[in-house]
């Protein structure tokens, strides 16, 4: 049996690159979150260095002999001797090395060093944008970073559109042709149930929410929610950013940040368990394959359930505010004292279609994804000139949400990731909420009375659960491969749209059929 002492030499080398995408990513997070206004320039010039650094020594001419002694070249086909075949994990690794190289190899390292520096500028003239309102301060980046990255999917090679050689960096295996018949799916179920909830008499006030909050209250209760969770400080931090984000360089050293509105209590709130859920899944890798696919996520299909499993399955439930609620009251006496804790869970759950996708509700969320699933589609195939987003963005709105954005801030400029290139990035977010409840459902067969032990605040349980069945297992298994061992089936949207339809229809007192 040939085990990974067989290509130590590989995975040697794979740590040397790993811990220069590692610095790479460490200057990234300082550049969201401490780096002052002024080093935007020179730390572009830094991180495509180290990225045009790492790229070169995955398709070294080393790289490319040591994996042709294993894997057929032409093929990608991996090789068993005679009497002697690969163990499992093996098997992952140089099944998930080809990929990666293969992929890295059809891009010339110049143009991953500028790929990698236009970036890093757009992402900090964006942030100045957002701040002004105005997109036609981000345009001119805007299209060069659209430039660059249809140019990538011509290097990578598609089969029907330059779309899902992007969307496969993110969540491989998956394609448009796939994904469309789901979403019309998804959409066929919540529209509707939107427009019940709309005409619904049950009127939900959430007032409360949107008091004075003290922000170092608000983070320290957010840090307390983490704690509980399983989230390590030893291992992490919690900080401020523009758009919420976690980082990881080594399971030993994972970041996340979260951002604090004064008069909305929710905004920090979940995204510190949103974050945290993500925090928890990078601790959750294996050190011993740091460096290799088996230490790295799977997707971020994957990774997405983790962060929406905790913030919606778990933060937004009744148990978990039955133990936590009195604590929140506390912190927030004044604003909270008149509030019980009933009246608290219809709140955090009213669905009101939003403006702001991070801020939105559970049911319209994917609405939100939708929209940016087909604008970004348009943009890459070359149907949508960037200069009209602003008018098709709020035209989607409001076919979609019934609401306008009034300014750029609160419309096309909200998200930060089309200005560092994450074409194909949404509708992860989206697969992300299916498997959340999937992998939930799941999680409360498989453990008696989870949710009487999340409301007396013993979330660990359900930490210890998702690290033996998800976390650790890294890239060792494709999503789906995943999926089939955690719930016995592939991606299935019912347990999501059988959860929204129960818990809503609850909460609206809507006729059930």
């Amino acid at each position: 049996m040939k085990t990974l002492k067989t290509v130590a030499d590989l995975t040697t080398r794979l740590l040397e690159i790993q811990r220069i995408n590692s610095s790479a990513s460490l200057l990234s997070w300082d550049q969201e979150t401490y780096m002052p206004a002024g080093g935007g320039e020179a730390r572009a010039e830094q991180i495509s260095t180290l990225q045009g650094i790492a790229h070169q020594k995955l398709v070294s001419p080393e790289i490319e002999g040591l994996l042709a002694s294993w894997i057929d070249p032409e093929t990608g086909e991996i090789r068993d001797s005679p009497g002697e075949a690969w163990d499992e994990p093996s098997r992952s690794l140089l099944r998930e090395v080809w990929r990666d190289y293969s992929r890295a190899k059809k891009l010339p390292s110049d143009f991953v060093i500028k790929l990698s520096r236009e970036c890093s500028l757009a992402q900090q003239v964006w942030a100045e944008a957002k701040e002004n309102q105005s997109f036609s301060q981000f345009l001119p980046n805007l299209r060069t970073v659209l430039s660059l990255k249809r140019e990538e999917a011509a290097y990578l090679g598609y089969r029907d559109s330059p779309y899902d050689a992007l969307l496969d960096e993110y969540e491989p295996g998956s394609t448009i042709k796939e994904l469309r018949p789901l979403f019309a799916q998804i959409k066929g179920r919540l529209v509707p149930l939107l427009k019940k909830i709309q005409e619904s008499s049950v009127q939900i006030d959430d007032t409360m929410l949107f008091h004075t909050f003290d922000q170092a209250r608000q983070l320290e209760f957010g840090r307390m929610v983490l704690i509980a969770m399983g989230y390590d400080f030893e291992r992490g931090r919690l900080d401020l950013s523009a758009h919420p984000f976690t980082t990881s360089f080594h399971p030993t050293d994972v970041r996340v940040t979260t951002r604090v509105h004064e008069h909305d209590l929710q905004a920090c709130l979940f995204s510190c368990i949103h974050e945290g859920g993500h925090g928890l899944y990078d601790q959750g890798l294996d050190p011993r394959y740091f460096g290799t696919p088996l230490g790295d996520s799977v997707s971020l299909g994957i990774h997405e359930s983790q962060s929406r499993m905790w913030e919606n399955c778990v933060g937004r439930s009744r148990p978990f505010w039955r133990f936590f609620y009195p604590m929140l009251q506390q912190t927030f006496h004044h604003q909270l004292r008149a509030l019980d804790g009933e009246q608290f869970y219809a709140a955090i759950n009213r669905v009101k279609p939003s403006l702001i996708r991070v801020e939105a509700d559970e049911l319209t969320y994917n609405l939100h994804i939708m929209l940016r699933f087909e604008i970004e589609q348009d943009l890459i195939e070359g149907r949508t000139r960037p200069e009209d987003l602003p008018g098709i963005w709020n035209q989607k709105m409001e076919e979609y949400l019934g609401i306008v954005p009034s300014n750029d801030a609160e419309g096309v400029l909200q998200d930060v990731h089309w200005s560092f290139g994450a074409f194909g990035y949404f509708p992860t977010y989206t697969l992300g909420n299916l498997y959340s409840v999937q992998f939930y459902e799941q999680a409360k067969l498989e453990i008696p009375h989870l949710e009487d032990e999340i409301a007396a605040g013993q979330l660990m349980v359900l930490q210890r659960w998702l690290g033996q069945k998800i976390h650790r297992w890294g890239r060792m298994f494709t999503p789906d491969h995943l999926s089939r061992r955690v719930t016995g089936k592939s991606l299935d949207p019912e347990p999501f749209l059988t959860y929204v339809e129960k818990k809503y229809g609850e909460l609206y007192r809507l006729e059930t059929k």
